[in-house]
């Protein structure tokens, strides 16, 4: 079984590194992907705006001649002339230009991208920007982030005028390009994220029940191995007595007889507190204990059943001492199940008592305006902090592991949870290894008005 479960750790943490190497293998491709595609519908978008430009300005010489036009044409009657064309910033504002932009990138869904502009001359050799936006110096110098892109300005007649050069370009920067690629592939990055952390979390689960699996196995024999051990003693005790009772001197004993008859009485109640106990277990699981609450008396509930326990107490030369301080003692309980988790927890302290120091059981009452608050305080072993906090785990058993040492099915103190819950109550233990245990439960005072006949 242990080979099996490190073989399937194993295999499933190898599935998990490859579905993970995948999927970064993946992104780091699909962003390659999208840097090109962002890039081209960039270029189509900066066409667009340009082919439009081109239609209201020509950046391109004039021919003119000079002298008379009927005068012969010789080469020394005529020159090139280049005349101050009107440019594009005399025919549209920054504003307009940015808004061509922006509608040629929504059409290629590049709603959100982020860039700024200038148109530049190119009529010298260093260039002048004709117009800019706001940051486009700030982000035109940030070369490690940004991308560039220039597309020239020409005219109508370009065709026909092969070989000249534009004199205006449209000059895009996109800031922080890969910043915005990522932006573009957020869905799916997170997409790839939630689908990785499904995977982790099925893999947690799988280990943590295959953990609790085992576990649950370990407490499952523990448990056989108690209640096999719990249910043969009580059955020996009987067979040995029933076995007296056919003997022929003990036949003829009134006294005898009555004695092994009360043996077999006492150990038929045994073992029905323990099936008892076995059937509570089982209501515990489905949620179907039945509650029948009354107005009761909770220092009477105490006081009786510290009286069932006297002989139990006398012979561990224990001493009980009992505080009923509560002004209001009045709750709505389960008389039944009330006693029963006031009995598992003496029988709790009786069990985890000191042998070689006698028993020292303090039970104390106080009242509040809305709660009353029972404290059971012994000098017993005490816990550890890690047994504190398990040890109202159904089948956890206070003990140096689940060996059989102390009598019991590891069910009492979960019972006790149980019904405190049902009860509208909480409880709470406060244990120091080797100076006993404090168990404080606190419980709503009674409302008169409440159901009787209650479910949990």
């Amino acid at each position: 079984m242990k080979k099996n479960f490190i073989a399937i750790i194993i295999l499933i943490l190898l599935s998990l590194f490859g579905i993970i190497l995948i999927q970064v293998q993946w992104l780091s491709n699909l962003l390659l992907v999208q840097e090109e595609s962002i890039y081209n519908k960039i270029e189509r978008a900066s066409y667009v705006v340009t082919s439009d430009l081109s239609k209201q300005v020509s950046t391109m010489p004039s021919l003119h001649l000079k002298g008379q036009s009927n005068l012969p044409v010789m080469p020394d009657h005529f020159s090139f002339v280049i005349p101050q064309d009107k440019m594009i910033a005399d025919y549209y504002t920054s504003a307009e230009i940015h808004n061509k932009i922006r509608k040629a990138f929504n059409k290629e869904k590049l709603d959100n991208l982020e860039f700024e502009f200038a148109i530049a001359n190119r009529y010298d050799q260093f260039g002048t920007i004709e117009m800019q936006s706001q940051n486009f110096l700030k982000k035109l110098f940030d070369s490690t982030h940004s991308r560039r892109i220039e597309m020239p300005i020409l005219p109508d007649n370009s065709e026909s005028m092969e070989g000249l050069s534009a004199y205006e370009h449209l000059i895009l920067v996109i800031p922080d390009f890969k910043t915005q690629v990522w932006k573009a592939l957020a869905w799916m990055i997170i997409g790839a994220i939630l689908f990785t952390l499904v995977v982790l979390t099925a893999f947690y689960l799988t280990v943590r029940t295959l953990i609790q699996q085992r576990k649950l196995s370990a407490i499952k024999s523990d448990f056989i191995n108690n209640m096999t051990h719990e249910l043969k003693t009580p059955l020996a005790t009987i067979s040995l007595a029933v076995d007296a009772l056919r003997n022929e001197k003990v036949m003829g004993n009134a006294e005898k007889s009555t004695y092994f008859s009360g043996i077999i009485k006492e150990e038929n109640k045994r073992m029905n507190k323990h099936v008892e106990t076995i059937l509570q277990a089982g209501l515990m699981d489905r949620q179907d204990i039945r509650m029948s609450m009354e107005l009761k008396s909770a220092h009477q509930l105490i006081r009786d059943v510290l009286s069932n326990y006297e002989l139990q107490l006398t012979g561990r030369n224990a001493t009980v001492d009992v505080f009923l301080n509560a002004k209001n003692d009045r709750i709505n309980a389960d008389e039944v199940h009330f006693s029963n988790l006031v009995s598992n927890l003496v029988d709790n302290a009786i069990k985890y008592s000191k042998d070689n120091i006698p028993l020292h059981l303090k039970i104390t009452t106080h009242s509040t305006t809305k709660n009353l608050v029972i404290q059971f305080e012994d000098n017993g072993i005490g816990m550890s902090k890690e047994t504190s906090k398990r040890i109202f785990e159904k089948f956890f058993r206070a003990t140096t592991g689940n060996v059989h040492n102390v009598k019991g099915f590891g069910l009492g103190m979960s019972y006790v949870k149980t019904i405190i819950d049902a009860h509208k109550g909480r409880i709470k233990v406060d244990s120091v290894l080797g100076k006993g245990s404090t168990f404080i439960i606190d419980l709503p005072l009674g409302n008169v008005n409440q159901n009787k006949d209650e479910s949990w």
